[in-house]
């Protein structure tokens, strides 16, 4: 069943009341995973003191896997890389090289403080995003993140391609999502994916669905679809600014 989230409105979510362009950045090599965490608190606190702009920064990080507020320590099968705790929202992910990150900081507060629908907003942006290449994303009830159908693999068979992990403080955002753009998908089989054990569901990758597509190309996606969903955006930062 398609998740109703979808019929939520999204329009409110345009741009904040009073608020200018959401700065975007771009980190070219991988980002440890406890100083993205730490720059994503700054960041966070700066917005809600009304010290900095709302930012959507884009990263990949070294091999790692993360588990958020639900994780269980069972979810994790063969420690082959580090695990890091984190505050997010959902249970035991992998994150590395090939999968784009997108952790966005927006001030909810002045836009819609509403968590459900600002979740439904990352759905819709992810869903766009992927349109851009031609693949169908859809919502799911009992399953968290963007999910494609899988036909080829048999009946009732679909695969994640996208996950979604959020925290809030002050009504400003943090973490967010993760694209599966050609990363290693073994990595995955160490860890029971945000707790789904149902064989039919999978974990793929815009590669892994026979696309030949750069990160630079779903960099231009996720920013058109970004403005579409959330509201302009402004220049690209430097490398090191937060």
């Amino acid at each position: 069943m398609v998740n109703d989230r979808q019929s939520l409105d999204l329009t409110t979510f345009a741009r904040a009341k009073g608020g200018g362009e959401v700065e975007w950045r771009i980190s070219e090599g991988p980002v440890p995973y406890p100083d993205s965490v730490a720059a994503m608190e700054a960041r966070a606190a700066a917005i809600a003191d009304g010290n900095a702009a709302e930012l959507v920064w884009l990263l990949e990080h070294p091999p790692l896997y993360t588990s958020g507020t639900s994780g269980k320590q069972a979810d994790l099968l063969d420690p082959r890389f580090p695990l890091f705790t984190t505050g997010r929202g959902g249970q035991v992910t992998y994150h590395g090289p090939g999968q784009r990150v997108a952790y966005v900081m927006l001030d909810l507060k002045r836009r819609r403080p509403d968590v459900r629908a600002y979740v439904a907003g990352l759905e819709e942006w992810i869903i766009r995003t992927l349109d851009a290449f031609n693949v169908r994303g859809e919502r799911r009830e009992d399953r968290v993140g963007v999910w494609v159908r899988r036909p080829d693999k048999g009946a009732g068979c679909e695969d994640k391609i996208a996950a979604i992990g959020v925290r809030l403080r002050r009504w400003v955002s943090f973490h967010g999502i993760a694209i599966n753009v050609e990363p290693n998908l073994s990595h995955f089989s160490a860890i029971v994916p945000c707790g789904v054990v149902d064989p039919r569901y999978g974990v793929t990758s815009l590669v892994d669905l026979g696309l030949p597509v750069t990160m630079e190309d779903v960099d231009v996606a996720l920013r058109r679809a970004f403005e579409d969903v959330f509201g302009a955006t402004g220049a690209r930062l430097p490398e090191a600014t937060v």
